[in-house]
């Protein structure tokens, strides 16, 4: 499955770079999204099967390389996306998949072992496995609910039924089956699941509307190219890095996400503060501030996730992880058009500061009244 992914991410960034239309485009980022979510459910059950058979607890620098990486794609995409549109054109940022799938494919050949032996299932038995109403119901829920958010200044309700029916269809349909794709019944009993999900969830809100909010107000207020925006930007990644890196190696995991959720805090003060005619210094800060929210949320809750699940659910709890992440990326650009309207002006900025603030505030509570979260891992072995 891992290799799949990096295949279809291979052919996406292909015909993303070669895109003759815009229709092309939507294609090639559907395709993206598939191969790249492909990627972080399976990586989690390797690991936990490797640390099951090693005796290992929460093997927290692995996970902690791994959040790296996360940072590292996530945070540092940005102002690269912004260096590459403005040096050679916005093909480079699909162009740019196409080594980066073939590393992939590489590294995974000659570093990972096959699968184990598995019976083969006949084509029937696979496509019941694979749950495919569930995914189209769930596919359907989702999309009701983006197009419904995308234009909360003149909704169409009939869009948010669309969502509402097919995700209590999808909800009945699930808790029917011994494989669902979505395990109603292990969200509900795991409660500190539940949370761990609301915090991702909110902390992919909160950061996602302040990069990419903040990222426009650069462009359209204060007049900034797009180089120049992923450069101030750029700061981001490495403080991301550093705080993951350090919170992986001690082993924390309730500091860090209060930590975030105060960094979002003091971001939203610095964003209050900021006009067009603000200087450099004061945006590269509030990018720092950002590096800090992402580096400590993202370790935290991936190893939160780790100790709250058993083996056999890790698969389907981590990819339950990537959609609350997906979901407060959806809801950001929501935010971001009813804050900002027809363009990012300095009031709209602040609005969103206001709101990031009150998220970061949020965030902060949630780590420190949810008695469920361990102040450290457990310690691993290596």
């Amino acid at each position: 499955v891992f290799l799949a992914g990096a295949w279809i991410l291979l052919f996406a960034g292909l015909l993303g770079a070669l895109a003759p239309g815009f229709e092309f485009l939507l294609l090639s980022r559907a395709l993206i999204g598939i191969g790249t979510s492909a990627a972080y459910p399976t990586a989690m059950v390797l690991i936990r099967r490797r640390a099951d058979a090693s005796g290992i607890g929460v093997p927290g620098r692995v996970i902690g390389n791994l959040s790296i990486a996360a940072q590292v794609t996530a945070v540092f995409g940005l102002p690269l996306g912004g260096v590459l549109a403005g040096a050679f054109g916005w093909r480079a940022l699909f162009a740019v998949n196409v080594p980066l799938a073939l590393l992939t494919i590489g590294f995974t050949l000659s570093g990972f072992r096959k699968d184990e032996p598995m019976q083969v299932r006949g084509a029937g038995s696979l496509l019941k496995a694979m749950d495919m109403p569930g995914i189209f119901l769930f596919a359907a829920a989702i999309a009701g609910l983006l197009v419904f958010l995308s234009a909360l200044t003149r909704p169409v309700w009939g869009w948010l039924a669309v969502s509402v029916v097919a995700g209590v269809a999808l909800y009945f349909w699930e808790i029917e089956l011994s494989d669902p794709l979505l395990n109603f019944p292990m969200l509900g009993r795991n409660r500190r699941l539940q949370r761990t999900y609301l915090r991702q969830l909110l902390g992919a809100l909160a950061s996602y509307s302040a990069i990419y909010g903040t990222s426009q107000w650069m462009e359209q207020s204060a007049h900034l190219g797009a180089s120049a925006v992923g450069l101030i930007l750029l700061p981001l990644s490495g403080v991301s890095i550093v705080i993951a890196k350090l919170a992986s190696v001690k082993g924390w995991i309730r500091w860090p996400l209060i930590g975030s959720g105060l960094a979002l805090v003091l971001t939203a003060v610095l964003m209050l503060l900021m006009d067009r005619h603000s200087g450099v210094p004061l945006l590269v800060a509030m990018s720092l501030l950002f590096g800090v929210a992402n580096g400590g949320s993202g370790f935290a809750n991936q190893a939160a996730l780790y100790g709250q699940t058993t083996a056999a659910e890790i698969g389907v709890a981590s990819g339950l992880y990537r959609t609350a992440n997906y979901m407060g990326a959806i809801f950001s650009a929501s935010l971001i058009g009813l804050t900002f309207g027809a363009a990012a002006s300095d009031s709209g900025l602040h609005v969103l500061g206001w709101v990031i603030g009150g998220l970061g505030i949020a965030i902060a509570l949630l780590g420190v009244l949810d008695s469920a979260i361990p102040w450290k891992a457990s310690k691993d072995k290596g």
